[in-house]
């Protein structure tokens, strides 16, 4: 089982990592302006507003996710397969928004199989989910590897096989049966999203994505500025996503030493540094190999944290609809919106001063952490509201 859930994430994850790196120099490649460009990679985060909340009110009213998981798979491949016709920037434009909104199902309704999957082991969770990581790596060394010997123009081309491994691992993943819940009490959603900790949690969270726009959308650039070739840029993807890997490995013993909002905020203080390291120091490579090991605070840490969160907060009956929530406000509205801010920031400045705002989006996110951010309940009961 811990197989079949592993191998999903192993390949959803290398897609990503055929994407985040090297997307934006192939629209770079192909002409595009850099706010184009912006506008482009914001889509990858845009979807994740609607799709999550659509797919996951489905997977919670059907019962039926490995279906949609699925569906997902081989229509996002399929819509992916309009960039071959080359259609220019607002034809592209569509072909992401298609392809994405599909793509994107797939995440949150697989978070939901996996944590179901596991019961009572679900301490096991970060070690399916690094399979996710090793896809990453994987894809972001074997693609800058081969982009030293072609040209970047052949980037669509090198992804084809990585939906053909999404396609097989869906497949692979066993049907749940239909599952009928009892009704949830009424508006109990409405008081769970009002709680005040679970406002400052979605605000920690919406300005964490906010604050990496900079890094999906132009750290392959910003390297490249500085000299750094696409294999080199590759390594250094790698190396943020192994401090990951290393991170979920030992998670476990973190969150028995700290609590979940000590945890949450020194991760936020290490995630603002490495945005003002990045900004200032790239061509300093010992602060820049030290910069993408913080990616382990920056993602890894708050992701398992979070996790926790939306299982503790949305109870059994809204577990999807808050995984979907946590896809959608924080990845989907913080990623879209720190993509166009990051594209303002380099057309009207430079590539470093989108990092720097990076680092003032972790900064008010320490402050609102601080004040509002309690620990998830243990129970799967809904939190009160008089807290």
């Amino acid at each position: 089982m811990y197989w079949r859930l592993s191998n999903l994430y192993f390949w959803f994850f290398a897609l990503l990592g055929g994407l985040l790196p090297y997307w934006s120099l192939y629209l770079q490649g192909q002409g595009f302006s850099y706010l184009q460009i912006a506008t482009l990679m914001a889509t990858i985060q845009l979807t994740k507003i609607a799709a999550p909340s659509v797919w996951g009110h489905l997977g919670d009213k059907t019962g039926q996710r490995v279906r949609l998981v699925r569906l997902g798979a081989i229509t996002g491949s399929v819509f992916f397969a309009g960039v071959f016709l080359e259609p220019g920037f607002y034809g592209l434009l569509l072909v992401m928004l298609a392809f994405t909104f599909f793509w994107n199902a797939i995440l949150p309704l697989y978070e939901v199989i996996t944590l179901r999957s596991l019961g009572k082991h679900r301490d096991k969770y970060g070690k399916v989910r690094l399979w996710g990581s090793v896809g990453f790596i994987a894809a972001v060394a074997g693609i800058g590897a081969i982009l030293e010997w072609v040209a970047v123009g052949w980037l669509p081309w090198l992804l084809l096989p990585v939906f053909a491994g999404i396609a097989v691992s869906a497949f692979l993943v066993p049907a749940e049966r239909g599952e009928r819940k009892p009704p949830a009490p009424k508006g109990s959603l409405k008081a769970i999203v009002t709680h005040p900790a679970v406002v400052a949690f979605f605000l920690m969270n919406f300005l964490l994505q906010v604050s990496h726009g900079a890094y999906y959308t132009f750290f392959s650039i910003h390297l490249e500025q500085h000299g750094y070739g696409s294999f080199a840029i590759g390594l250094l993807w790698s190396l943020g996503v192994i401090s990951e890997i290393g991170l979920f490995l030992i998670m476990h013993r973190l969150t028995r030493k700290f609590t979940v909002r000590q945890i949450a905020i020194g991760a936020l203080g290490l995630t603002m540094v490495r945005w003002a390291l990045i900004a200032e120091l790239t061509d300093v490579l010992p602060i820049l190999l030290f910069a993408q090991l913080l990616h382990a605070a920056s993602y890894a840490a708050l992701h398992a944290v979070s996790v926790q969160y939306v299982q503790g907060f949305f109870g059994q009956h809204h577990h999807g609809q808050g995984q979907a929530l946590y896809s959608g406000l924080t990845f989907g509205a913080g990623g879209a919106v720190g993509a166009w801010l990051s594209g303002f920031l380099v057309d009207g400045f430079s590539t470093s001063a989108a990092f720097w705002g990076g680092a003032v989006a972790m900064a008010i996110a320490i402050i609102i952490t601080a004040r509002g951010l309690q620990a998830p309940p243990v129970s799967h009961s809904e939190p009160s509201s008089s807290s």
